[in-house]
């Protein structure tokens, strides 16, 4: 079934970790790991940090070079702990928006090394997706929407023609400032918190389907 073409093309662009992949409750306890280690005195530190870049999180917050060097090891040695499987409903929404040839990108905050280890994983998820752009490709992290606007630009989409799913503060309002819908995904942060950046939100994906989706446009 062709549900896009012509005038009325739109796509959906997701992030990753907490919308596709359930990993956001393990990188909060990572990450309250590591702040227990290495403080920062930041309040909130692992949910303040989510959907920002790696890179973004070194230079902000570790100043030191030698802590900044530990802190990333410590992560990575984390990170190869892990074992990727889809969130609920996941899987099941992007086969429906494949069937309907509703073209979608992946943007995650993620870098080239930690995206090797999710392919390893789920070596299918990659083929959902026309293009994806990683932390490692952009200039700016999330709330920035240089991502979104640069998915939104591979898949050739008509201003504003698109629907971010995404789950941290930062990344809806990513989505909000890129100019598309927005569709939230509740977990580790309250509903209410990412409701003024939203279109909707919803607790998981199950029951989200292309239809759902195509209601939430501008």
């Amino acid at each position: 079934m062709d549900r896009n073409n012509g005038s009325e093309r739109w796509g959906v662009l997701f992030d990753l970790d907490g919308v596709l992949v359930d990993s956001e409750r393990e990188y909060t306890r990572i990450w309250n790991r590591i702040n227990d280690e290495f403080p920062t005195d930041v309040p909130n530190f692992a949910e303040r940090i989510k959907g920002t870049t790696l890179d973004n999180i070194l230079t902000l917050h570790y100043p030191d070079e030698q802590i900044r060097r530990r802190v990333e090891a410590r992560l990575y040695e984390e990170e190869e702990k892990m074992v990727y499987d889809y969130c609920p409903g996941a899987h099941e929404l992007l086969d429906d928006l494949k069937r309907n040839n509703i073209p979608m990108a992946l943007f995650t905050s993620s870098n080239d090394l930690k995206m090797a280890h999710l392919y390893r994983d789920l070596p299918g998820i990659k083929d959902y997706f026309a293009t994806i752009i990683t932390g490692d490709q952009v200039s700016h992290s999330k709330p920035d929407p240089e991502g979104y606007l640069e998915a939104a630009r591979r898949l050739n989409l008509p201003a504003g023609r698109w629907i971010v799913v995404e789950d941290s503060l930062q990344g809806v309002i990513a989505g909000e400032r890129s100019g598309g819908s927005v569709l939230g995904v509740a977990g580790t942060i309250k509903s209410e918190l990412l409701a003024p950046h939203c279109s909707k939100v919803v607790d998981t994906l199950e029951g989200v389907d292309t239809d759902f989706l195509h209601k939430l446009l501008k």
